[in-house]
């Protein structure tokens, strides 16, 4: 059944900029090859027939979550590449790289046993070691900060399940929750410098403060026998400098999970680590407070897989080029396929690699012939520091380190990149690349009755698209509504299905459809910025 309503093809050009930056207005550029009854045919295809919630669902429900090196990625890839088999598409194969060993989580079970029994939300962190077997013992609160810390819990811990924060503050849900773009934040979007920085990366500890590998080794020699976190106090959009949307987090059993451990040589050496719900944490902190003792029952099964043979991947596929001049230049559309596992990865990134698949799909049904060859790539590791997109780029394109290119790197086009979360596009984020603003006013102008209407003219970072802007190729993240990816589902224990959106969904990968066949179409690929230095001479030279 048809979710968005079927559009009419709209010729009239994105309407203007704002003032951040001087460049050539698209009224005034040369016309691009732009096909709007190929692009009517593949918004068809793609509202009236599209497979994407099926194809989510597989990835998400039966075969997610998708952790790299662990069994269910390896599942999911396989059922990938059947389904590419299926559609026709070509050069259908994987390509693996070194990643270290996997991990499942076979069983959790958690309870707060006195004074009252309270079953606790929470879950292991990736690659924790387990319990080995089912464990009731006392709970201590003993967040560590300095030295003074280290002395006041020394001898304290042995045997004991540790709770390692501070009590955090539980807000009522009010603001911005679901981050809809509005007016303001369309105008944002189309300046250089956005209006609301992101916080960033932390750096290390501040003076007199412990480091996180002294505070773990501490647990360990004082015999702790778990640890217990409620997570980070705050979250911060991915995305490096684009807009810096902060949102309130949901809290509610909703829990943010990430690793706890090694995946090297040293894998299931550290403690059994678990985050659980903040509410269910602060009951326990505040009772223990009031000179009250608190145990708590806590079973963790975990399996490392070993690393038999190189077991992260990349999966690839594409449609041939049919001009023999242009048919070795690529156009590269791609999504990371792995998620963290504290649900089944649905929006963060099933939606992301399901607009691609999806968009493959159709470009096939609708018999599109595109002059350079359109690959899709859907990459492991992306979660663990973008490891299969560099993995690609060093292989195919350039070495990062000495900037010693590739035969690959002049033939790829352009790369385009989904890694938002289930809301719609609303545009394309341009990379401080002034060249590219006529060209992709004109692609937009036919995509603006799906909504498609922003050039942002910053560059974003944070996912895949950053390994290829590293090496000079030109890479794009596209411009996407937010919803509740910020306050709930991003690395959640809720991001499951439920909380996809089908009809944004179906739009992603119309339009990720769309810019693949417009860029396979020109006849000179996207004009490209000047070679970054070789990222060894950028630091030498800090």
């Amino acid at each position: 059944m048809n979710r968005l309503a079927k559009v009419v093809v709209v010729l009239a050009l994105a309407g203007p900029a704002g003032p951040a930056v001087a460049q050539t207005p698209a009224a005034t550029a040369a016309p691009e090859r732009v096909d709007t009854a190929m692009l009517a045919r593949i918004r068809d295809e793609g509202m009236n027939r599209s497979q994407a919630m099926s194809t989510i669902g597989w990835l998400s429900d039966v075969h997610g979550p998708r952790l790299t090196g662990g069994p269910e990625i390896e599942q999911a890839g396989a059922w990938v590449r059947a389904r590419f088999t299926a559609w026709g598409l070509a050069n259908i194969h994987e390509e693996r790289w070194p990643f270290g060993k996997g991990w499942s989580l076979e069983h959790f079970s958690a309870s707060m046993t006195e004074p009252r029994v309270m079953p606790i939300i929470g879950m292991p962190k990736a690659w924790t070691a387990g319990t080995r077997g089912e464990v009731t013992a006392d709970v201590v609160y003993a967040p560590l900060a300095t030295e003074a810390d280290l002395a006041k819990h020394r001898g304290r811990l042995r045997g004991k399940i540790v709770l390692t924060q501070p009590e955090r503050e539980v807000k009522m849900l009010e603001g911005r929750i679901v981050l809809r773009m509005n007016e303001d934040d369309i105008r944002e979007a189309e300046t250089l410098t956005p209006t609301r920085q992101a916080g960033g990366m932390r750096g290390g500890p501040a003076e007199g403060q412990l480091s996180p590998q002294r505070i773990q080794q501490f647990y360990k020699d004082e015999g702790a026998l778990a640890l217990i976190d409620r997570g980070s106090d705050s979250f911060m959009s991915a995305g490096g400098s684009e807009m810096s949307w902060q949102a309130q987090r949901t809290d509610g059993g909703t829990i943010f999970v990430g690793a706890g451990g090694s995946r090297g040589a040293d894998a299931g050496q550290g403690l059994p680590a678990v985050t659980i719900a903040v509410e269910h944490y602060n009951r326990m902190v505040r009772v223990l407070e009031k000179g009250v003792p608190v145990k708590m029952q806590l079973d963790v099964r975990t399996r490392f897989h070993d690393e038999t043979s190189m077991n992260g991947f990349n999966i690839i596929a594409e449609i041939p080029g049919t001009d023999p001049k242009l048919r070795d230049e690529v156009v590269l559309l791609g999504a990371h396929f792995d998620s963290w596992h504290g649900a089944t990865g649905a929006t963060d990134n099933a939606t992301g690699s399901t607009a691609m698949i999806e968009a493959m799909r159709i470009l096939k049904a609708v018999g599109a012939k595109p002059r350079r060859t359109i690959r899709v790539a859907l990459w492991g590791g992306e979660e663990q520091g973008l490891l299969g997109s560099r993995a690609y780029v060093k292989a195919h394109l350039a070495d990062p380190e000495t900037m010693q290119r590739k035969p690959g790197h002049a033939k790829l086009a352009a790369y385009f990149n989904l890694d938002n979360g289930t809301g719609k596009i609303r545009g394309i984020w341009m990379q401080e690349n002034a060249a590219l603003r006529p060209i992709f006013a004109q692609w937009i102008a036919p995509l603006a009755p799906l909504g498609v209407t922003i050039l942002g003219p910053r560059s974003v970072g944070s996912t895949d698209h950053s390994a290829f802007e590293a090496v000079g190729v030109p890479g794009f993240q596209f411009v996407q509504e937010r919803l509740e990816y910020n306050s709930r589902t991003h690395h959640s224990n809720m991001d499951f299905v439920d909380r996809v959106q089908p009809d944004d969904l179906i739009q992603q990968a119309v339009v990720a459809a769309s810019f693949a066949y417009l860029a396979a179409m020109r006849d000179e690929p996207l004009p490209r910025k000047p070679l970054p230095q070789p990222a060894a001479r950028r630091v030498s030279s800090q």
